[in-house]
C-alpha cells in the first residue's frame, strides 16, 4: 500500500530538484530570481563553473531525498538505512524551515521574502515527511 504522505514528500523533493536543474540552464537571472545572491549570479555571468556545480549538488541531494521518500512510500524498492535517512531528511527540511525566524531575529541579510517563502515550503516538506515517516515507523 502506498504511503500518500511520503509520495507527496517525494514529489516536493523531486520538484525542487528539477527546479535547481532549470536554474542552472536559466542562467544568472534565474540565480538572482531564486535567491542565490548576486555573487553567485555574477559568477554565472562570468561563465564560472562554481554556481552550476553547487546547484547540481543541491539538485542531486534533493533527488536522493525524493528517492528515499518514494522508497518509504512503497513506490520503489526499499533502500538501505531507510528509517535513518527519512529521519535525517525530515530534520533537514524542518530545520531549514525554522531558519527564517532565527535570521529575522538577528536582522540577517538572509531575511528576504524569498527566504521566507522557501522556509515555509521547507516546513511543509518537513511536516509531510514527518507524518509519512510516523505512519511507516513500525514497519521500517
Amino acid at each position: 500500500m502506498t504511503n500518500t504522505w511520503l509520495a507527496a514528500g517525494g514529489a516536493i523533493s523531486l520538484g525542487a530538484s528539477l527546479l535547481h536543474v532549470a536554474i542552472i540552464f536559466g542562467g544568472p537571472n534565474w540565480y538572482r530570481y531564486f535567491g542565490a545572491g548576486e555573487e553567485i549570479a555574477r559568477m554565472a555571468e562570468e561563465g564560472r563553473w562554481r554556481p552550476a556545480i553547487i546547484t547540481a549538488l543541491v539538485a542531486a541531494g534533493l533527488a536522493l531525498f525524493a528517492l528515499y521518500a518514494f522508497s518509504g512510500a512503497g513506490l520503489v524498492s526499499p533502500l538501505p538505512l531507510l528509517g535513518s535517512a527519512l529521519c535525517v531528511i525530515t530534520a533537514i527540511y524542518t530545520l531549514r524551515g525554522l531558519a527564517y525566524p532565527v535570521f529575522k531575529l538577528t536582522n540577517s541579510e538572509f531575511a528576504t521574502p524569498f527566504f521566507l517563502w522557501s522556509s515555509i515550503i521547507c516546513l511543509i516538506a518537513g511536516a509531510v515527511h514527518g507524518i509519512g515517516l510516523a505512519q511507516i515507523w513500525a514497519k521500517i
